[in-house]
């Protein structure tokens, strides 16, 4: 079985030893390189090829947020970790636009760390329970300004079987469970999500789940 290859990007030289260690353990998760700031990040990837990043948000020079962006746009950009001691709206929702598949909090238990990294790398978005707690609230206080029109308006590129699944994915269902649902196969739900990020221009599937929450539809 081929490691799951990480980049460790973190300031503290003492919490990048500690994960570190923590993900040295894990034997199917190989450290293929270290960074302190996110000036460095796409360097390093250029470099060492990971299939993860695990990034830190506050940094001197280029902060996680915009270091996530940058390396996002990218035609062959890895999966992203955000982790981080805080935890305010406005940074989970920008990382998670910016496409980071997932957000973590470094009090979370070492072993779910370990796990977050490896459902992102199998392609499963991952989020703490108190940051999915905030990202609902988020939805529900927001339905009726102006994001909510936007993100309705960007759903109507979709024809009625995409934005079934669309739904599905914003409540957080995994391909299994909405062909189960939508009695379709696990390869046309695949298909049908990846249709649904090439015609709104998304990258992964946590951001088809925040313009599913973002339009309201989950409350429908």
């Amino acid at each position: 079985m081929t490691a799951i290859r990480l980049l460790l990007v973190d300031d503290d030289p003492l919490v990048r030893a500690g994960l570190a260690l923590m993900m040295g353990g894990a034997g199917d998760i190989e450290i293929v390189g270290e960074g302190a700031d996110g000036d460095e990040v796409e360097a390093l990837v250029d470099r060492t090829h990971p299939d993860v990043v695990l990034m830190d948000i506050r940094m001197p020079s280029v902060d996680g947020l915009t270091a996530t962006e940058r390396l996002r746009a990218r035609a062959d950009a890895p999966q992203v970790v955000v982790l981080t001691t805080f935890h305010a709206d406005e940074h989970v929702l920008h990382a998670l636009r910016a496409g980071a598949a997932g957000f973590v909090l470094k009090d979370t238990p070492p072993a779910e760390i370990v796990a977050a990294v490896r459902r992102v790398a199998a392609g499963d978005p991952v989020l703490s329970p108190a940051v999915t707690r905030q990202l609902m609230a988020h939805a529900a206080g927001t339905r009726a300004d102006t994001r909510q029109a936007r993100a309705r308006d960007r759903l109507a590129a979709l024809n009625d079987r995409e934005r079934e699944v669309a739904v599905a994915v914003g409540r957080g269902l995994a391909n299994a469970e909405i062909a189960t649902g939508l009695f379709m196969s696990v390869a046309t739900v695949k298909t049908h999500v990846s249709r649904i990020l090439a015609k709104l221009g998304l990258n992964n599937r946590v951001q088809i789940a925040l313009l599913a929450y973002d339009a309201g539809l989950l409350e429908e």
